[in-house]
């Protein structure tokens, strides 16, 4: 079995065991394990890894002109009238332009998957009193979206998100199921499994983005898929 299948291998009960997804996470974690510039945190609910500096500050600051020059609302997939669900501003990044194609290639070899499992990597901006509240970056497989998301590389496995400034009050990334909670610092790369180590969607990766207090928060997030999400 390889982590290079064009088409996921689904479990057959929704939501169940899956051996592409689990290979997935033991593959990503023994190679971050063995990464010295990684440390895993002390948790037992779920796997987050931390890379401090993962960007410089120049590519940080490019990075954030290109949110500011293209933002727009940010959605979701799921049906919900609550309009403060999620009230950031999102910008979906050209991953073949010069200033966003080697960090998207240096995510995707950081965590050992192809990069053609990854989808568009996004930009987020948080303004003071702007949030995510709590969600899973996985699919819900009983949800409307399931059968598009299916078509389109499956289930997400990791997820990989860059803090690209210091903020000065606010805006955490919080799982308050697994018991962490990170503050932002510019550089600083997370990751985690949305998997069980059986390769099962983690409820204890439920996480939220805290309201900003005081300065304005970026971020990119770049979520891979069991199969490729990028057609050739």
């Amino acid at each position: 079995m390889s982590l290079f299948s064009k088409k996921p291998l689904v479990p057959k009960k929704p939501g169940g065991p899956s051996p592409i997804r689990k290979l997935a996470g033991e593959t990503v974690s023994q190679r971050l394990d063995a990464n010295p510039a990684v440390k895993r945190a002390k948790i037992d609910k779920a796997q987050v890894y931390y890379h401090m500096d993962f960007l410089i500050p120049a590519q940080c600051t490019a990075l954030m002109r290109l949110i500011d020059s293209n933002r727009r609302p940010s959605t979701l997939l799921s049906e919900s009238g609550d309009t403060t669900f999620r009230t950031s501003e999102s910008c979906d990044m050209d991953r073949w332009s010069p200033a966003v194609q080697p960090i998207d290639e240096s995510i995707a070899n950081l965590l050992g998957l192809p990069p053609a499992n990854g989808e568009t990597m996004q930009g987020q901006r948080y303004a003071p009193g702007q949030q995510f509240r709590a969600h899973h970056d996985f699919f819900h497989e009983g949800q409307h979206y399931w059968e598009a998301m299916k078509a389109s590389g499956g289930q997400r496995t990791w997820t990989a998100m860059i803090y690209l400034n210091n903020v000065e009050e606010g805006g955490a990334t919080w799982f308050p199921q697994a018991g962490i909670r990170v503050a932002p610092k510019r550089g600083l790369l997370l990751a985690w499994n949305n998997m069980h180590p059986d390769g099962s969607p983690n409820e204890f990766t439920l996480h939220e983005g805290m309201p900003v207090v005081k300065g304005t928060k970026y971020i990119v997030t770049k979520w891979f898929r069991e199969g490729a999400w990028l057609k050739q």
